[in-house]
């Protein structure tokens, strides 16, 4: 195995070595937590080298994963007074053909997120030029190589990595010995792409990327990769063969790389996900119901036919020797399951609620489901939003972004002219001809006006009015934030502040809720979802202190992007037939959201589609295990704020 030699990742209990594992890697609970430690090695290379006054050759990437390391290193250079004076830089790609004046160009976001903010000489930056004319491309890659060459080669490379397993644009098929080139994208790197172009028909089909080679003879490389989207393609990485189907892979070549993830990204490498295979673990509840669940798949047998033999063949005769005998681990993770079962999201009334998720009392409860697009609340938890409502509950959801970034141009175009017809031009709020105007003539890279982001943010509104109503809400217990941080008119939106969290607190504290559901499916493009569950959380935590949150549950919901697993899941609520039509009837009131999804993440189907089956097959897996057959479950986590 390959190791690095940097003492930033000298970090007692970071890594363990496992005969799975090919890359040296460390492990941090966030991504923010990471960046920074990413950011001090960088400043601590910058530094050496000034001490020796030689250059420091940085190769740099582009993407979601290295904006927090630039972000801290902006902060060192602005607070602790770190240069950038001898700092060369040489980025890995740029599509092809784009111009750097474009918003999606990586000229671009290296200039808004670190060029613009430090002391590093022009002329000391390298990114590849997306419009050279295509003649003469062949001859520019050899002279960037070239250039990379005569500089002294890279120092410190950093590298993100994308689900096809590329490093730069080294697609599928790149080969080791690769250089500096133009190279046509893989599929699903465009679908990945596509949000950020406002839909796939935008996003260059070409690019120009370093070359395999070019990246392996860096003298340092770290590759970061957050988030559970990226799990798999880690597990392929760091464990799998060396192959040109996953160029990542040749980094296992490399003696002195490091592999920088979250939780999430290594969630999937052995020892996360069956530690039971890699050496004795401690047995917790919540490993119990995760190693039994998957030892079921493997045998395909439900829990209660599991044997000793299938235990001890299977790395667990650690968890089958202390706790006796099949029979009893079995019969416990049965109860287990049975007991996260429920009908009742709000509890039953009158029941002794002892082995049951939710508390009995109070009876009729206060209930705040948050959703942070205006229509998650139906996407993934509708059919549970239905049952609190004829059970009773005092329902109220709130919906914390406008979602405007999420209406295509063309929708908000046809309400406008719409609106225009029937009512006129001096009769509202919004001059319609203006929109109209405005969205006919608008440029690449424009960002929408006021009018028109309040116009698709009044889409949205309505859509939700629609299905909450359809549901059977009271347009009073619906609630619009529009949280500020939202508000940029781009994709890219600000940083949580102050103010997003003082309306999430005051919208508790008007309610007094016993019950809050929120989305824990941080799995959005975007990040959109993340912000929202964190302002949520700081909110809470800044009212824990009030009487009435002592009796406030936190339940977390997923469902848009992806499931919860079954060892994770602490209330488990059936959908019978009827209960799914009407989820599904619900989430297709957001017309602007179907057919044409503008954020479609790498799921191609419609929303309703992927929760319906998603649903089903958490039904399925019940089955499988031996528990009820039901038509549909909703899976929900409670969380200890």
């Amino acid at each position: 195995m390959k190791t690095n030699t940097s003492l930033a990742y000298d970090i007692p209990g970071k890594f363990e070595e496992t005969r799975f594992e090919k890359n040296h890697n460390v492990i941090f609970k966030s991504s923010v937590e990471a960046s920074k430690v990413v950011a001090q090695e960088i400043a601590t290379l910058i530094k050496s080298k000034q001490a020796e006054n030689k250059s420091c050759i940085l190769g740099l990437a582009t993407g979601s994963s290295p904006i927090k390391v630039y972000e801290e290193l902006v902060r060192m250079h602005k607070e602790g007074g770190l240069s950038f004076h001898n700092v060369i830089t040489f980025n890995l790609d740029e599509y092809y053909p784009m111009t750097k004046e474009n918003r999606q160009s990586y000229h671009y976001f290296m200039h808004q997120h670190l060029f613009n903010h430090i002391d590093i000489k022009p002329e000391n930056i390298n990114i590849p030029d997306g419009t050279v004319v295509l003649e003469e491309l062949n001859q520019y890659c050899m002279d960037y190589e070239t250039k990379i060459k005569n500089a002294g080669g890279i120092d410190f490379q950093l590298l993100g990595i994308g689900r096809t397993g590329h490093v730069g644009f080294n697609e599928p098929g790149s080969h080791i010995n690769s250089g500096t080139r133009i190279i046509t994208l893989d599929h699903i790197t465009r679908v990945d792409a596509s949000s950020d172009f406002n839909g796939i028909d935008n996003v260059p089909k070409r690019a120009i990327t370093m070359g395999v080679s070019t990246i392996l003879r860096s003298k340092r490389i770290v590759l970061m990769a957050w988030g559970q989207n990226k799990a798999a393609v880690i597990k392929r990485t760091i464990q799998g063969e060396i192959t040109s189907e996953v160029p990542a892979t040749f980094l296992q070549n490399h003696s002195n790389a490091t592999f920088v993830l979250d939780q999430f990204a290594a969630s999937e490498l052995t020892r996360f996900e069956t530690p039971w295979l890699v050496g004795q673990c401690i047995w917790t509840q919540e490993l119990k119901s995760k190693a039994i669940i998957w030892l079921c798949k493997e045998t395909k047998q439900s829990i209660l036919k599991l044997t000793d033999r299938d235990y001890n063949n299977n790395g667990m005769s650690d968890l089958l020797a202390q706790e006796g005998s099949a029979y009893d681990l079995n019969i416990n993770m049965f109860n287990v399951l049975q007991h996260t079962i429920t009908g009742w999201p709000g509890g039953k009334p009158n029941t002794d609620d002892s082995h049951r998720p939710e508390r009995a009392n109070p009876a009729k409860k206060r209930v705040i489901l948050f959703s942070p697009h205006p229509d998650d609340d139906v996407i993934s938890m509708g059919g549970t939003f239905s049952k609190l409502i004829k059970q009773g509950h005092d329902v109220h959801v709130v919906y914390q972004t406008s979602g405007n970034i999420a209406v295509t141009d063309d929708e908000a175009l046809k309400f406008a002219e719409v609106c225009r017809d029937f009512i006129g031009k001096e009769n509202s709020e919004i001059n319609f001809s203006s929109v109209i105007n405005f969205l006919n003539n608008k440029t690449e890279n424009q960002v929408d006006s006021l009018e028109v982001r309040k116009l698709k943010g009044l889409i949205r509104r309505r859509e939700s009015y629609a299905a909450t109503r359809y549901i059977g809400l009271k347009d009073e217990k619906t609630h619009f934030l529009d949280l500020p941080f939202y508000e940029t008119g781009q994709i890219k939106k600000n940083p949580l502040g102050l103010d997003d969290i003082a309306i999430v607190k005051d919208i508790i504290a008007k309610i007094k809720p016993h019950q809050v559901f929120a989305a824990g499916d941080l799995a959005d493009p975007h990040g959109t979802h993340e912000v929202c569950l964190n302002a949520i959380f700081e909110a809470m935590k800044q009212l824990k202190s009030e009487s009435y949150m002592n009796d406030c549950w936190l339940w977390l919901y997923r469902g848009a992007w992806h499931e919860w697993d079954i060892h994770e899941i602490d209330m488990a609520v059936p959908l019978s037939p009827d209960e799914v039509t009407i989820k599904r009837h619900a989430i297709l009131y957001h017309q602007s959201q179907k057919d044409r999804v503008m954020f479609q993440g790498n799921d191609s189907r419609e929303f309703w589609v992927r929760a319906e089956e998603r649903n089903k097959n958490t039904a399925k897996l019940y089955d499988d295990l031996g528990l009820a057959e039901y038509e549909a479950i909703e899976a929900f986590k409670r969380f200890d704020y």
